[in-house]
């Protein structure tokens, strides 16, 4: 075949309309042969001369979309020393932009031989990766740009979302186009979500010792091409189809107002150790892009229990990084990132640095810094738990939001005084250096872990399906007074765990900072008491949309409560609560007041009263000091938050009418609907609570002159 000198960028296989360039860096490699598959399965070696900055390239008139190949590495071997290169290895090509195949756990995958690299060849028991045209039909796709704000994070899995979908078309369920359909889209902005944030899609491997169980790796957190979509998740192909077939369905959301923002695994790869496969990175350059222990570099440095961590501190794996997010939000028109285990991008050498490397390249891109960036703030090495410490671009999953909300609603002790904080956006956490509330990301489940109605029912995991004796997962022993776990037909048990449900969608849509709901948390879904169900491509993780009446009786709830926090500014403010009063000489309130069920203000040591579990919130919409659109300030209803995690009723009266003369119920919990009437209270009055509830009321907008008034 007639090759042509080419060029060392950009990295990858590069169609240009009549031949395709490629370029693939190793700074370790002795020679470094170019592999062509054809349909046949034939294979065409052709070794690159070419080689400039440690990029290996050559140009290949006439090869086009479509096409597969892979690289062969010859280099050094020597593990003692860090080098893994073993020309027997058909390698993946790191900046794939569509990848064909699976692993299938073969031994030629793995080197095994007592002495020296394996011989076998693993061709025909890895992945190839496939030449695509980058052309596609964008139109006039724009990207939502909804404000931090105004956005509700929808967490969802592209395959179990819409797998059971009775009105998805069979041969598109649990697939991008699946996703796309109009059944599915007008599911999500019925609900009202803003963003839909897609669990990982870059192409992910299966995992040898599930494939030995029966099981396979269905949440993906093995990622091997940072540039591909997941080729399983494609309806029409996987030969760059997938790539045609993503793009469409970011078009499809972005058309129906819905951003996208994925869940990326920058942190490791599915390499694993030393005894994982050699599939693209190990036998390209080992030492370049994995961190190895210093004191035996036989062996990798792993802060993610996955098994190896990239090596943030080298170039060329942070340029690999930042040319896949750039290569997403231009090309794939994505709108944002959740990263995986983000502390571990943060480790240029052992401890965490929140001023690494790759948050000075993530803060200077002109495009990367544009998007919505969401850290997992915690890895699994020492020092790894960071939340509240990541640079003022990012917003973080707010983990002590989690478990304090949680810790509330059980009706643990000494709960009161940190659930206020989580409630109000965590200033503790974010206001130091100047952040806002939508540093935090706000949520009670996620995909890891129970789904909220195994959360309130079910105080042990059941993790038998994963036929790892139940050891795995998060050990759990906690009671939700309840009365009885797992499944039952007492139907006070029953209404008591759909009330809690209720109390923890309506907290997380009434806190300040960003909401994320889990998939299938709006209609119960369950996953039997499986918390950790990685493993399970089946019906316990799947969305079951049979759905009874008390199931779209809390879709129309959750809906509700969205809909609610979208209108009012003074329920997703910008700026932190300040205790200030509004300025107006009519309106000598703070923006915020927390009471006693006795319409007092609550005092020092009302908060460290172990059993206090009852509490009301003023939230003053005449105080928000927040411009509108036009730079004018905002005048917002005030609200009146009331809540109550005791098992026992209590008595709320309400405070004076400096307050508001007249109060409406918004948001009830012991109704199944969220509120049958729009029920009206007086100033003064009394309100009585159900146990394990929540109420929301709300009064008008006293208007104040020279103030938009929003609602």
């Amino acid at each position: 075949m007639r090759t042509w000198t080419g060029a060392p960028f950009p990295l990858g296989a590069t169609y240009d309309g009549e031949g395709t360039n490629f370029a693939l860096f190793s700074e370790i490699a002795d020679r470094v042969d170019l592999v062509l598959v054809d349909d046949d399965g034939t294979h065409q070696n052709i070794t690159l001369t070419e080689v400039d900055g440690f990029v290996w390239h050559c140009y290949l008139p006439g090869v086009g979309p479509g096409r597969r190949y892979g690289y062969r590495v010859h280099g050094p071997w020597d593990p003692a020393a860090g080098h893994r290169c073993n020309p027997a290895k058909l390698l993946l090509d790191p900046y794939a932009r569509a990848i064909e195949g699976q692993t299938d756990n073969h031994a030629a995958l793995f080197e095994r031989a007592p002495q020296g690299p394996d011989p076998a060849d693993s061709a025909g028991h890895t992945p190839l990766s496939v030449v695509t045209d980058p052309s596609f039909p964008w139109e006039d796709d724009r990207p939502p740009r909804r404000p931090y704000a105004e956005t509700v994070v929808y967490e969802t899995h592209v395959r179990g979302l819409t797998r059971t979908h009775p009105e998805v078309p069979a041969e598109l369920r649990g697939t991008y186009a699946g996703l796309a359909t109009d059944p599915v889209i007008d599911h999500l902005t019925s609900l009202g979500v803003t963003a839909v944030e897609l669990m990982p899609v870059h192409q992910y491997v299966q995992d040898g010792f599930l494939r030995d169980r029966g099981l396979s790796n269905y949440w993906g957190y093995t990622s091997i091409g940072f540039f591909a979509p997941h080729n399983a998740y494609a309806a029409h192909g996987s030969r760059g189809e997938q790539v045609t077939e993503f793009k469409s369905m970011v078009k499809a959301l972005h058309r129906a107002g819905l951003e996208v923002i994925l869940d990326v695994v920058y942190n490791h790869t599915a390499e694993g150790n030393e005894n994982g496969p050699t599939l693209a990175f190990r036998g390209i350059d080992n030492a370049s892009y994995y961190r190895l222990a210093e004191d035996d570099p036989a062996h990798y440095f792993d802060t993610t229990g996955t098994g190896n961590s990239l090596l943030m501190r080298h170039p060329n794996v942070l340029q690999l990084i930042m040319d896949s997010l750039r290569y997403w939000v231009t090309e794939m028109h994505v709108d944002g990132f959740r990263f995986d285990l983000a502390a571990t991008l943060a480790r240029q050498f052992h401890d965490v640095d929140r001023l690494s490397a790759f948050f000075d390249l993530v803060q200077q891109d002109p495009v990367v810094s544009r998007v919505k960036l969401i850290a997992e703030p915690w890895d699994v090495g020492d020092g790894g738990y960071q939340v509240g410490n990541f640079p003022p671009l990012w917003s973080e999953w707010n983990g002590k939001y989690r478990d304090s909300v949680r810790d509330f609603w059980r009706g643990a002790d000494h709960s009161l005084a940190e659930f206020a904080s989580r409630l109000t956006g965590s200033s503790d956490l974010y206001q130091h250096d100047r952040r806002r509330p939508r540093a935090s990301v706000n949520f009670v489940t996620a995909h890891d872990g129970f789904t909220l109605r195994d959360l309130v029912s079910y105080d042990e995991k059941h993790n038998e399906a994963n036929q790892e004796d139940n050891q795995d997962g998060e050990s759990v022993n906690r009671s939700w007074n309840c009365g009885v776990e797992g499944p039952t037909t007492d139907e006070a048990v029953l209404e008591l765990r759909a009330r809690q449900q209720r109390n923890f969608l309506a907290t997380l849509m009434l806190s300040q900072g960003i909401p994320m709901l889990a998939h299938g948390d709006e209609l119960g879904r369950t996953q039997q008491g499986n918390n950790n169900a990685y493993c399970q491509d089946s019906e316990i993780s799947w969305i079951d949309w049979d759905l009874t009446d008390a199931q779209r009786d809390l879709i129309g709830f959750t809906s509700r409560a969205i809909h609610l926090r979208l209108a009012h500014p003074v329920l997703r403010r910008r700026r932190f609560f300040r205790g200030d009063t509004a300025t107006h000489e009519n309106q000598p309130l703070p923006d915020l007041v927390w009471l006693r069920p006795d319409a007092r203000e609550m005092t020092d040591q009302d908060w460290q009263w172990p059993d206090a579990h009852a509490v009301g919130v003023f939230l003053n919409g005449d105080a928000i000091a927040e411009p509108d659109a036009q730079g004018r300030p905002v005048v917002d209803d005030s609200f009146l938050l009331l809540l109550n995690s005791h098992r026992e009723p209590i008595v709320f009266h309400l405070p004076a009418a400096t307050y508001g003369e007249r109060w409406t119920t918004r948001i009830d919990t012991t109704d199944p609907e969220g509120i049958a009437d729009e029920v009206e209270h007086k100033a003064g009055g009394e309100v009585a609570m159900g146990p394990h509830s929540l109420l929301l009321l709300s009064r008008p907008a006293r208007g104040i002159p020279g103030r938009a008034v929003t609602s």
